[in-house]
């Protein structure tokens, strides 16, 4: 435990940001689901839309340094890759 207040507070800092990135990395562990979903079940329109949300949720948890920017980059590039492989198999 920590006795100075300064490392009291500290202390305070980090639970309140640990709880805020868990929060951030379970809403893009969530939404990254929900496009390996609907890339077996929905539309190609449909996989678009939901890879421009985890993006640019990923893209923000990058920025903020939540996740590290090669993971985030790794991320994006998966998903690209995925939605390419839908679109390009299933007929204009």
């Amino acid at each position: 435990m920590p006795h100075t207040r300064g490392a009291k507070k500290r202390l305070r800092q980090n639970q309140k940001r640990r709880l805020h990135n868990r929060a951030i990395k379970g809403a893009i562990k969530t939404q990254i689901k929900k496009v390996l979903a609907t890339a077996k079940t929905g539309t190609a329109e449909q996989l678009q839309t939901e890879v421009r949300v985890v993006v640019k949720k990923l893209d923000k948890a990058a920025a903020k340094r939540v996740i590290h920017p090669n993971l985030a980059a790794r991320k994006k590039s998966q998903l690209a890759r995925l939605m390419h492989q839908k679109t390009a198999a299933t007929p204009p």
